[in-house]
């Protein structure tokens, strides 16, 4: 991937993640503009949501950090120590963000898509740290390309809603209900698409050596 294209995805990332900590004070906009007024005094809804709010943004900003070659490389021990924060901020607001989807704007479509959404990004990061845990270099770089493409929702639901919504017209209900899904399989999609270019690329460069 391409240095501009990687500092492109770590400046959305770096914005969306500290402009998502506007919801602490649980503010009625957005996603949570319909959400009954019971759900949002319930305290446990707001610690769960906060979890989520917290430790997603958390994984938003360390994780672009760690797709530098360069920066990896030279700085190991901080790349070891800033992966351990991501891995701990996805796996805690994956498990947060899977308990709040039961509650999805939309209803069931929103619910089954966020929840899909919630369990892709736990498997698919409880597999980057089993892999390096095995010394297995390779497939650790390839979940951790997935864990942060299903990261990267964050973004791409934030893209996706305005464009829908003011750009097409769509109502938002019906356009929630399509993003819950839209904002992350096209990304699982790409991802896979950039491991197939790596794998390939480092296939030939091994057969001209």
């Amino acid at each position: 991937m391409k240095i501009t294209i990687r500092i492109l995805i770590a400046f959305l990332a770096l914005g969306v993640g500290l402009v998502s900590l506007r919801y602490l004070n649980l503010e009625v906009q957005g996603v949570l503009f319909d959400k009954a007024k019971t759900l949002l005094d319930n305290n446990a809804y707001r610690t769960v949501f906060y979890f989520h709010v917290v430790f997603g943004a958390l994984a938003l900003l360390v994780g672009p950090i760690q797709f530098f070659p360069r920066l990896r490389n030279r700085y190991l021990k901080f790349h070891r120590n800033l992966g351990k924060i991501y891995i701990i901020a996805c796996l805690t607001g994956g498990l947060a963000g899977l308990a709040i989807a039961m509650f999805a704007t939309g209803g069931i479509i929103s619910t089954l898509g966020f929840s899909g959404l919630a369990l892709a990004w736990l498997y698919t990061t409880s597999m980057a740290y089993l892999r390096i845990r095995q010394k297995n270099v390779d497939e650790h770089y390839r979940w951790m390309v997935r864990s942060f493409a299903l990261t990267f929702a964050a973004v791409t639901l934030r893209i996706w809603l305005p464009l829908f919504t003011f750009g097409f017209g769509w109502e938002f209900i019906p356009t929630y209900r399509f993003i819950s899904w839209f904002c992350w399989v096209p990304n699982l999609l790409f991802a896979e698409l950039v491991i197939l270019r790596n794998t390939f690329s480092a296939r030939r460069q091994g057969m001209s050596a």
